[in-house]
């Protein structure tokens, strides 16, 4: 028996090939190389801020295999520091999948870390709050951002030493470099411009003015043909071209707290993913002429770093508020895994083949008390800012608890108090001042506090040798009559 097919069965055929072959041949980011399949070999790796640990994820099974522990936690850095990093916060990685670089930014450190083994090779110290740092597309060179002065630490992995510094305006925040290794470009979190270096020379070729001076994250494509930096303060994304002249190309309203980015390439064309950490949700851009919102993906709480997967398929993000990180699948752009990570993560990575043999877990530690987090939800009082809420986690620390707030919805540039109280509705009873804060231009802030804060998500009644609940609420800062958010509904405790 014959079977005829129509031409448009045939086309479809045609367009599925196509689309096959388009992505089997398709570049991921950073390296601009061809899809690398998710495997036990590689790994993802999460910058834990608070418990100063690197989680390990296994990508193939979506589990965690334990930390790299490289300081104590917060509460135990309250002295001087002899040994060990605190604030773990930026990751790198080189083009050979083999060193992972780790900023710690409270330790002016940058700790070279062997991915096979999960050993510490060395470590460099740079100047004041270093941010970010990545290796150039050859591997020679390490550059680290030197966010609290005014240049980029050139370091020589090898020699693990500091070789050069690129100076720039005040505030640099993050580098990445194009595919081809010949520019390097640089954003700023203090001073609104972007700067363009030649990576052989180490000269500044050229000054681009960013919309506003607060980036804290920048990613080139793997086409090599965009730039796209995160502006914080604002809640946009710049789009430039890689190339001379290096012109604007897109000016994207985004959200509250934008905060990492990166792309993912795969048979459903090319795209931008984006963490929103106001609205707790990932957003997908398809890349073009006019980028486009094509899909949210609701995540969790403060979204932060974001890395794809070597072939596209996946893109992993990091929850500064939460106690996971979260596996997307980039063709159906749905969540799949809650993975275990450590406190108030940062950056994220995924490296691909960085464990060529072996199960890849020795000098790995379990996450232990990094595992704890209690969470808090926090609601508009009154109809002043009928917008504004926050979410809130409870980092346990021992004794002490770290508190981290994250608010939209609150007025321009307002300032903000942050009160222990007695009660969650009026009368509040006695209050007690936690820290002070000021929204960002586009509304949104974020705020810490130290303390033994576990009564705020106690539920039930005090037993004997325990204080009260105590509930959050945010007031103006020169009235606390007049309260703008409090804590609302059901806590999530600690385990």
């Amino acid at each position: 028996m014959r079977i005829y097919r129509s031409a448009g069965i045939r086309l479809l055929y045609l367009a599925a090939a196509l689309a096959l072959v388009e992505f089997a041949f398709a570049q991921q980011a950073p390296w601009g190389r061809p899809n690398i399949p998710v495997s036990t070999h590689d790994r993802v790796y999460a910058a834990d801020q608070t418990s100063n640990t690197v989680s390990v994820i296994d990508p193939a099974s979506n589990k965690l295999l334990g930390v790299i522990r490289l300081g104590n936690p917060v509460p135990g850095a309250l002295s001087p520091l002899y040994a060990g990093q605190l604030l773990v916060h930026g990751l790198g990685y080189s083009p050979d999948s083999k060193t992972l670089a780790v900023v710690s930014i409270a330790s002016n450190a940058v700790t070279l870390i062997d991915t096979a083994t999960n050993r510490v090779k060395g470590t460099v110290y740079v100047g004041r709050s270093p941010h970010e740092a990545f290796f150039t597309v050859d591997g020679h060179e390490l550059w680290v951002t030197v966010r609290g002065e005014d240049y980029i630490s050139v370091i020589d992995p090898n020699q693990m030493k500091e070789i050069r510094r690129i100076e720039l305006a005040n505030g640099p925040g993050m580098t990445m470099f194009g595919t081809d290794g010949r520019y390097a470009f640089v954003c700023s979190s203090f001073t609104p411009e972007l700067v363009v270096v030649e990576t052989a020379s180490h000269q500044v070729v050229k000054r681009i003015s960013q919309a506003s001076p607060f980036c804290p994250n920048i990613a080139v494509s793997p086409e090599n043909d965009e730039v796209w930096i995160t502006l914080k303060d604002t809640g946009k994304v710049q789009v430039f071209s890689a190339r001379p002249p290096f012109e604007q190309l897109a000016l994207l309203e985004t959200g509250p707290i934008t905060n990492h980015l990166n792309f993912a390439n795969n048979g459903n064309g090319k795209f931008a993913y984006i963490t929103i950490g106001g609205t707790n949700q990932v957003k997908v851009y398809q890349r073009g002429p006019s980028p486009t919102l094509v899909a949210t993906i609701p995540v969790g709480d403060l979204p932060h770093g974001i890395w794809p997967s070597g072939d596209g398929t996946r893109i992993y993000v990091a929850l500064e508020n939460g106690d996971h990180a979260v596996a997307i699948n980039t063709l159906t752009n749905k969540v799949i895994a809650n993975i275990p990570v450590g406190q108030t993560t940062q950056a994220l990575v995924y490296v691909p083949g960085a464990v060529p043999s072996g199960n890849g877990t020795d000098n790995l530690v379990p996450l232990g008390k990094a595992a704890n987090t209690g969470h808090v939800r926090l609601e508009a009082a009154g109809t002043a800012l009928p917008a504004a809420e926050a979410s809130a986690a409870v980092n346990s620390l021992g004794l002490l608890d770290l508190l981290e707030i994250a608010a939209k919805g609150l007025a321009s540039g307002a300032q903000y108090r942050v009160y222990l109280a007695r009660s969650n509705h009026p009368p509040y009873g006695d209050l007690e001042p936690l820290a002070i804060f000021k929204a960002n231009p586009d509304g949104a802030g974020i705020v810490q506090a130290l303390g033994p804060l576990k009564a705020l998500v106690r539920s039930g009644a005090a037993t004997a040798g325990t204080l009260p609940q105590r509930f959050l609420i945010i007031t103006e800062l020169n009235d606390p009559s007049r309260v703008v958010l409090r804590q609302a509904g059901l806590s999530k405790g600690f385990k």
